[in-house]
């Protein structure tokens, strides 16, 4: 199982972000979690296949319709302790 915990920068807040990577998370059978961050980014931790978790970051530099993505930042993670994708709580 691929893990890593993602920063996304930009214009990632009010757009709709966070339910469509839920989405897409779960369309590609990815786990973990997404949440806002006071900064104004946007954080998840993402887990699965390394090909899935790969589409789906792939993904993420796009994101929905209004957002701007101007940076992601990858890091190597453990995988989460539940099943599924879920938005968590802004941090």
């Amino acid at each position: 199982m691929d893990a890593k915990r993602v920063r996304i920068r930009g214009r990632v807040h009010g757009v709709g972000y966070r339910d469509w990577m839920v989405a897409e998370a779960n369309r590609l059978g990815v786990q973990g979690w997404v949440r806002n961050r006071a900064d104004g980014s946007v954080e998840a931790l993402v887990a699965g296949d390394a090909a899935a978790v790969a589409a789906l970051l792939t993904a993420c530099r796009a994101g929905p319709r209004l957002a701007r993505v101007d940076e992601i930042a990858e890091e190597f993670a453990e995988p989460p302790a539940t099943p599924g994708f879920r938005r968590e709580a802004t941090e």
